[in-house]
């Protein structure tokens, strides 16, 4: 456990916490020993305070080198419900700046991902999210992906029945990086803005979308079988039924992609000189978000909470970005076979000491050593 927490940014975590006042009234149970036992409960899978509390508990000995104290389930749940997620979202923020360097590919394109997905909340204590819910009631996590790294790189957290191009349009471009996302982030201006950037974007075109055509492009004789059209388009119209203005006024590329059993899928980059299957693969790719939000649902704690309210719920959250890259951290020194090995080997030895273990073993096979250049003397 504390090779696991030495990832973290003390002194950024320190700033946030002094920023927002998080330690006033803590009664002892500092935002440090928050942070602890939040993280402890997503590595270990527990479903409970209850559970949580005697996990942690079990080893008293080992909270003087976490520099932490016994949890105890109400003054955890005072926590989880009164103090500010601010805290645990500026430390996430801190924690990825730390991990990026570490997780990075030389030559390596930046591959930036965007997507949601919603987490859900049902029954007793959620009647909070009837004011916000869509088909799936809860909170909505928006997340910036990136795809060389494996890595959370921007999230925020709002209603379920928030929009996500409304969040997609706070992003600032990053020169040189390609941005992939699907239709529900559909805003002209925001393309626009993103070409401005100098950022590649390739989504998908909606089919009420009116283009024209500029010109046809040659497909590679070996894309032929998956590439059905590729084509140099502008937008028809400057405006919308609406009134608003489009302003995206350059040219874009059309692709239309073949799809087994299925419609082919057409899309949309403003990347003029690419190969077409070269984006086709960088759409395909865009499978990894979801791949990763079904990995954090499935293997951390976000589908049982420890609390009821929203400000539990964002911490739960937080805290479970904060483990997953904690552990990624842990994964790139390591070498295991895959993250969730990393995950199965540390939830088996949290509060193990694989410095003590050495250190006895060592001081075992000394004197074994010592016994073996004695025993001559004593037999001969």
């Amino acid at each position: 456990m504390q090779q696991v927490l030495q990832g973290l940014p003390r002194g950024a975590f320190q700033n946030a916490v002094d920023k927002y006042r998080g330690d006033r009234h803590s009664k002892g149970f500092s935002c440090w020993s928050h942070l602890v036992a939040m993280v402890y409960a997503q590595l270990s899978g527990v479903g409970s305070l209850r559970e949580l509390e005697a996990g942690f508990n079990q080893h008293r000995s080992q909270h003087y080198h976490l520099n932490t104290r016994a949890v105890h389930r109400t003054t955890l749940a005072d926590a989880n419900g009164k103090r500010n997620p601010q805290i645990f979202a500026e430390t996430l923020r801190a924690l990825i700046q730390v991990a990026r360097p570490s997780l990075k590919r030389e030559g390596e394109e930046l591959l930036l991902l965007l997507d949601s997905t919603t987490i859900a909340l049902r029954g007793r204590g959620s009647q909070w999210t009837h004011a916000s819910a869509t088909r799936t009631p809860g909170l909505k996590l928006h997340l910036l992906f990136s795809s060389n790294q494996q890595l959370p790189v921007q999230q925020t957290i709002t209603a379920a029945n928030v929009n996500d191009v409304e969040e997609g349009r706070k992003l600032q471009p990053v020169a040189g990086a390609s941005y992939v996302f699907d239709k529900g982030y559909c805003d002209y201006s925001w393309w626009n803005r993103l070409d401005a950037g100098g950022a590649r974007f390739v989504t998908r075109l909606k089919r009420n979308a009116a283009v024209t055509q500029v010109c046809a492009r040659a497909i590679a004789e070996a894309d032929a079988s998956q590439i059905l059209n590729d084509a140099v388009v502008r937008f028809t119209h400057r405006s919308n039924r609406g009134g608003h203005c489009n302003a995206y006024a350059g040219l874009l590329r059309r692709i239309e992609v073949a799809r087994a059993g299925e419609d082919s899928l057409v899309l949309v980059t403003n990347d003029l000189e690419a190969p077409a299957a070269e984006i086709a693969q960088l759409y395909r790719q865009r499978w990894e978000i979801e791949l990763f939000f079904k990995w954090i649902k499935q293997h951390l704690r976000l589908r049982r909470f420890l609390g009821q309210n929203e400000n539990a719920i964002r911490i739960q959250i937080l805290t479970a970005l904060i483990a997953y890259v904690l552990v990624a951290i842990l994964n790139a020194k390591a070498r295991h076979p895959s993250l969730w090995a990393a995950l199965a080997e540390l939830r088996t030895g949290l509060f193990h000491r694989p410095q003590q273990d050495e250190s006895w073993w060592r001081r075992r096979r000394q004197q074994q050593e010592i016994q073996t250049a004695l025993q001559p003397g004593l037999f001969g």
